[in-house]
């Protein structure tokens, strides 16, 4: 699926930081920055990435930060009232 249509099926880039403990200090924390197209406000692909980074990794998460892009718009255009020429 191109990434043109997934925009136009409400689809955003999101930008998540999941802060988790490190597995052999558990009192240090560690950031990861994961970057996706995905559909908000559900997040199912985010949804589907946390459940594998829970059975999968061995760092306990912490928090999780999402950030959004806003939704693609159509240019806007702007029809000019006035047109001349100079010579």
């Amino acid at each position: 699926m191109s990434l043109f249509y997934e925009l136009m099926q409400g689809k955003r880039l999101i930008t998540v930081e999941i802060i988790y403990h490190l597995p052999d200090f558990p009192e240090l924390l560690q950031s990861f920055i994961w970057q996706d197209y995905d559909l908000p406000p559900e997040f199912p692909k985010l949804q589907d990435f946390l459940h594998f980074w829970s059975l999968s990794i061995d760092g306990r998460l912490h928090s999780v930060n999402v950030a959004y892009a806003e939704p693609l718009k159509l240019p806007f255009v702007r029809v000019a009232d006035f047109a001349a020429s100079i010579h």
